[in-house]
């Protein structure tokens, strides 16, 4: 990610991920706009240009790796797997594994799996409807 796709107003932060850009909540807002102001890294220690990273990394232009990022949050506090595996469990139980599969750029057997796991499976969900009396 680039410093570019952290939109900071004066009343909203919003993350450009793809097209539409997604608005962060408190607190993770009053989050994104510290990190966007305090960029630091090897990279940026006389550099003759600012870093383009939200997370700039050892060699300049390069990011932060994901390990390394991931180690960091973690001596923060912050476990990002078991939060990416919420996320992704919890979308499997909203909306279809096609639907699914495709957004995030999966195999549909896997989101399948996944809604099997998290208790969201549609099959059985769109079954149970069309039992339903009229």
């Amino acid at each position: 990610m680039t410093i570019e796709d952290v939109e900071a107003g004066a009343q909203e932060v919003r993350l450009h991920l793809s097209d539409a850009p997604v608005q962060l909540p408190e607190p993770v807002a009053a989050l994104a706009r510290v990190v966007a102001a305090n960029r630091k890294g090897h990279a940026t220690i006389g550099a003759l240009a600012p870093s383009p990273w939200l997370f700039p990394g050892g060699q300049p232009g390069r990011p932060i790796s994901t390990t390394q990022l991931t180690e960091r949050l973690n001596q923060l506090g912050i476990r990002p797997n078991q939060a990416r595996s919420t996320a992704l469990f919890q979308l499997a139980t909203e909306i279809p594994a096609g639907i699914l599969a495709r957004t995030l750029g999966i195999h549909t057997d896997v989101a399948v799996a996944w809604q099997r796991l998290s208790a969201g499976d549609w099959a059985t969900y769109a079954a149970e409807v069309s039992r339903r009396s009229r």
